[in-house]
């Protein structure tokens, strides 16, 4: 298990981010200069860094490194292309059933 992290935009990546992702972390801050924090979690043991706006610094499976600009900004993410949070907490719990 590898735990993520939050690192402050425009600070050196957190030690656990791999160096291959260091230059294109890098060049969405310049893109985003809005932006406030970074988040490194791991999907499938690979590191998964997002940015405060949306952006995400990825490894795909075959080692390469992927920007995906994610929609909702704001550091929401859905990978079904919708807004990833809303303010009406009563179907918070509707995927159960």
């Amino acid at each position: 298990m590898q735990l993520g992290a939050r690192w402050a935009a425009g600070s050196p990546p957190h030690p656990s981010v791999p160096s291959s992702l260091h230059e294109a972390i890098a060049a969405q801050e310049a893109a985003h200069p809005d932006a406030d924090s970074w988040t490194l979690t791991w999907l499938e043991g690979r590191p998964r860094c997002q940015l405060s706006v949306g952006v995400i610094v990825t490894i795909d499976a075959a080692g390469a490194v992927q920007v995906i600009d994610a929609p909702g900004g704001a550091g929401a993410f859905d990978p079904n292309g919708g807004p990833a949070h809303d303010d009406d907490d009563d179907d918070d719990d509707a995927w159960l059933s």
